[in-house]
């Protein structure tokens, strides 16, 4: 892949499942080196978005290129190593009792669980440096099974971290953590972003105040019509809400305003941007 070629070009996407569509119209292109918040509400669609974005889900229409690759027309297997992943749903296909720093180490090889594969002293040495990190170190030892959600959640990112891969996606990486786990978080994931190393990073969240600073791009996810209120009011109703889509990709101070959060997820918002952290909240 050269400089001119996107890490990741989605165009008209979308996604159906059990006769419900999902996503619709989805249009991105995030260029190599990028740093890039994808944001929306619960239930949009992000993560659906990253499972075809990491490789490990299909379109029912349009293409997904991602790092040179087009999605069904090359073997997965031959560049998923290139992608780092933190998320849930691959949190969980990792065996119950595996170590901590076996999960994080076996990313070299893009597989889950240890087998037959061996590593060398120098992998586990830079395993137990990313724990450190993090603050993980401790859990070395123990099973994944016997670990807090923050804990996992921190695993993962170390896993997401361990093959310096060239687009690393994480996937609402500070689900469950307490105050402290999320601010020794945070400053970490603030290194990646101001980090000049040609990696291209995307975090997904849907809350504003745990952006990590240095990220300067934003994708941000809506609905085809209405906003979250007239969602929560369709559930109410037994109907579904409408696909979510791609609503605004751009700067983040052109995203985050409040009459377009406002109008995101149907209430009286005010954002604010103050010390590189974004907050927002309903007026009174």
């Amino acid at each position: 892949m050269d400089d001119m070629t996107p890490a990741l070009r989605l165009d008209g996407v979308e996604l159906r499942r059990y006769g419900r569509t999902i996503l619709t119209d989805v249009n991105l292109t995030v260029p190599r080196g990028g740093k890039w918040i994808l944001f929306g509400p619960n239930g949009i669609g992000k993560s659906s978005l990253v499972r075809m974005m990491s490789s490990r889900g299909f379109p029912s229409q349009g293409t997904v290129d991602i790092l040179g690759n087009r999605l069904g027309k090359v073997n997965v297997f031959s560049y998923r190593h290139r992608i780092g992943l933190c998320s849930a749903e691959l949190q969980r296909s990792l065996p119950a009792f595996e170590d901590p720093l076996d999960a994080v180490v076996t990313a070299l090889t893009a597989t889950t669980g240890r087998w037959k594969d061996t590593y060398g002293e120098d992998d586990y040495a830079q395993a137990r440096l990313l724990m450190r990190r993090f603050g993980i170190e401790y859990l070395i030892g123990k099973q994944m099974a016997n670990l807090s959600e923050g804990e996992r959640t921190r695993v993962m990112i170390c896993r997401a971290l361990m093959a310096d891969a060239d687009l690393l996606i994480l996937d609402e990486p500070t689900t469950g953590l307490d105050l402290g786990g999320r601010e020794t978080t945070l400053h970490a994931l603030d290194q990646l972003g101001t980090q000049g190393d040609g990696r291209t990073v995307v975090v997904v969240t849907h809350r504003l105040e745990e952006i990590p600073a240095g990220f300067d791009h934003v994708a941000i996810m809506g609905r085809t019509q209405g906003n979250e209120a007239d969602a929560m009011a369709n559930r109410v109703a037994g109907t579904d809400p409408a696909p979510g889509t791609i609503v605004y990709a751009g700067d983040l101070d052109h995203g985050f305003t409040s009459a377009r959060l406002s109008a995101l997820f149907g209430l009286d918002l005010t954002v604010h941007h103050d010390g590189g952290r974004w907050a927002a909240w309903a007026r009174p």
